[in-house]
């Protein structure tokens, strides 16, 4: 299964495994799925950082780096990934997380979230 993680859940598995699920961790490091993070995730954490947000103190570049070596992909931000926003309902006012679903819809991805309001998108979406 080719998993997009959401931003949150993409830092709790990196730097805060304990944070997840005995399910959700099971899920992440099953070594038959493929588990893929969005350039959206990485803009996300950088901008947040910037504003000085508590749930963001992490060098951008570091941690994506970080993703690398540990076996992660990354999926890049398109133009048809954009374009998909038009489709989404009105669910979710954050746009970092429409861009999720946008791009796991358009690339057939599960998207991993912990976000109820999320999860309350049509397509392959996997509340933990």
């Amino acid at each position: 299964m080719r998993l997009l993680l959401d931003t949150h859940i993409l830092l709790w598995a990196a730097n805060e495994p304990e944070r997840l699920s005995a399910a959700t961790r099971a899920l992440v490091e099953n070594p038959n799925n493929d588990v893929v993070f969005s350039a959206i995730s990485i803009w996300e954490i950088a901008i947040k950082t910037a504003r000085g947000r508590d749930d963001f103190r992490l060098h951008a570049g570091f941690f994506r780096r970080g993703l690398f070596d540990n076996g992660y992909t990354e999926l890049p931000m398109t133009g048809a990934h954009a374009a998909a926003l038009a489709g989404l309902p009105a669910i979710h006012k954050d746009p970092f997380d429409r861009m999720l679903v946008a791009q796991a819809t358009v690339e057939g991805l599960t998207l991993v979230t912990s976000d109820p309001a999320i999860a309350n998108y049509p397509g392959p979406i996997r509340l933990v």
